[in-house]
């Protein structure tokens, strides 16, 4: 295999299927892509059914390109991540790993549009975060849930908006933005610069005013981003994480007990914003992103502070807190399926608190008009009543 044959592999990969978000190449299988949530096999020609060890490895060598660095990370720590470009069709961000002694090739196509707020359908509050001068954002979520798109919509503002130095830290660079009113500083993990902690170090040094972190991966990371923002910086950053209440117990948990209470006040003083995400299987196909979005107040200040207790939690704050743009997830999906985009399966599938949902369930579909529950032919048994209460002129001819 040459590499006019891996291009022609993945542009059939590519153009098979509409709305395809990742490509598979795995020993023991054929061709796939995933489109909408869903892997589906691709045919090409000459015909490949069952991928053999061999031609796994020639794809994913082509790919490396003979990058030592590469090389020896897929060697020592079994995986190895880059970028590719397919011409100018697309980009991919690539991860290379062993398993049974095979290696997989795992390709994330990489939009070459910048996303806005509002094509993303983005919450109003998101303009409001573009204006922040300093602090920590933070975008959360499992692995491909979309954070990436969100924080590239959300740079793409500030580039709209702000005549400011911004510097990326990324693994591999996603979206490349251009130049409009902000400047840009693209570094990519590997080529640029050796780990997220020596970047953000360096970053510092670069005298610009927002930083983006691809992810905050360990504690020395952390801790720089603290300190940038500190320092007047608006950084933004990832995490894998599920909801606001533990990106804050997971920040906390990089860090030794007796260090808790100082990390608490720092973070009580720098973060801005933290953005849950996951990612819904929309109605009619594709997908549509529910948020849980949590801003800074005195109240989430104080738990911050002193840690959750009883009618006192994130999740209680947050879902208080609408008039201040902030919305839980369970709000959130609650209004996908008010809209229609999403069924009640999905809802309740995605949601964080059935209880909480199914109440407001119910009220939306009280105000359709639609029944809320299964069980019919309850009523009410008056005869009994009716038969030991005497009418109203007998009544009145014998008073008690």
């Amino acid at each position: 295999m040459k590499q006019p044959e891996i291009d022609y592999w993945i542009t059939c990969m590519l153009e098979t299927f509409g709305n395809v978000s990742d490509l598979n190449v795995t020993v023991g299988k054929a061709l796939q892509v995933e489109s909408s949530g869903q892997l589906t096999d691709i045919p090409v020609i000459p015909e490949v059914l069952e991928l053999t060890p061999f031609q796994a490895e020639v794809f994913a060598l082509n790919l490396i390109g003979g990058d030592q660095r590469l090389l020896e990370d897929l060697v020592n720590r079994g995986s190895c991540d880059l970028s590719y470009w397919l011409g100018n069709k697309a980009r991919f961000r690539v991860n290379i790993f062993k398993q049974k002694n095979h290696l997989t090739t795992i390709l994330r196509k990489l939009e070459t549009t910048i996303p806005s707020i509002e094509k993303l359908g983005l919450p109003p509050i998101f303009h409001k975060m573009a204006g922040e001068k300093n602090g920590l954002i933070l975008v959360t979520g499992s692995t491909g849930s979309g954070k990436s798109t969100t924080l590239a919509a959300l740079l793409n503002e500030i580039n709209e908006k702000k005549s400011i130095h911004v510097v990326t830290l990324e693994d591999p660079v996603e979206f490349v933005h251009p130049h409009k009113k902000a400047t840009f500083n693209q570094r990519e993990l590997g080529n640029d610069y050796d780990s997220f902690a020596t970047g953000l170090r360096a970053a510092l040094r670069q005298a610009p005013k927002v930083i983006l972190v691809g992810e905050m991966r360990d504690r020395e990371t952390m801790e720089i981003g603290l300190a940038a923002a500190e320092t007047g910086h608006l950084v933004v950053s990832t995490l894998h994480t599920v909801d606001a209440g533990q990106t804050i117990n997971r920040i906390l948990g990089m860090f030794e007990q007796e260090e808790q209470e100082q990390i608490r006040n720092r973070l009580a003083d720098t973060v801005r914003f933290i953005v849950c995400q996951r990612l819904l299987p929309k109605n009619g196909g594709g997908r549509v992103a529910a948020l849980e979005i949590m801003g800074m107040n005195l109240r989430v200040k104080d738990v911050i502070l002193n840690g959750e207790s009883e009618g006192k939690t994130y999740s209680d704050i947050i879902s208080n807190g609408r008039a201040f743009g902030m919305q839980t997830f369970d709000q959130h999906i609650l209004n996908l399926f008010k809209d229609k985009l999403v069924s009640e399966e999905t809802a309740y599938a995605y949601c964080s608190q059935k209880n909480a949902l199914s109440r407001g369930m119910d009220v939306l579909k009280r105000q359709r008009g639609e029944k809320t529950t299964d069980i019919d032919g309850l009523t009410i048994d008056w005869r009994k009543e009716e038969e030991e209460t005497p009418p109203p002129e007998e009544q009145a001819a014998n008073p008690q």
